[in-house]
């Protein structure tokens, strides 16, 4: 099956975070408010981030920086950065998925431990 084109929403301008679903939009958010640190044990359905309930979400708190959300969190709409759609096309390629940790720096996802058995 090929990609799903980002989980689109129709009408929504390729590329940028109203083109996803809800569900890509809510981790797309939660990477943001996180900033620095991680997501553990999100699972993947579907192509589609579960998010409900929560997945596990540690901080990590960098002396000198500011640790608030990422600034983009306060854009309704912006365009998605490559580590963003590089995140969603593995989803897109691989369906089902649990990933054990997601590592997030500077809003975005930089490396992702999937369990055994799933390619990535």
């Amino acid at each position: 099956m090929g990609p799903t084109n980002g989980g689109g929403i129709p009408g929504a301008k390729p590329g940028t975070k109203s083109a996803l679903s809800p569900a890509r939009q809510q981790l797309v958010e939660l990477m943001q408010d996180v900033n620095y640190g991680r997501i553990e044990a999100l699972e993947v359905r579907d192509g589609e981030p579960v998010l409900d309930p929560r997945p596990r979400v540690l901080r990590v708190i960098l002396l000198g920086k500011d640790n608030a959300a990422h600034a983009a969190r306060a854009s309704a709409d912006f365009a998605l950065k490559e580590k963003v759609t590089d995140l969603f096309a593995v989803f897109d390629r691989e369906r089902v998925l649990t990933v054990k940790e997601l590592v997030i720096d500077n809003g975005l996802p930089v490396r992702m431990t999937v369990a055994d058995g799933a390619r990535a």
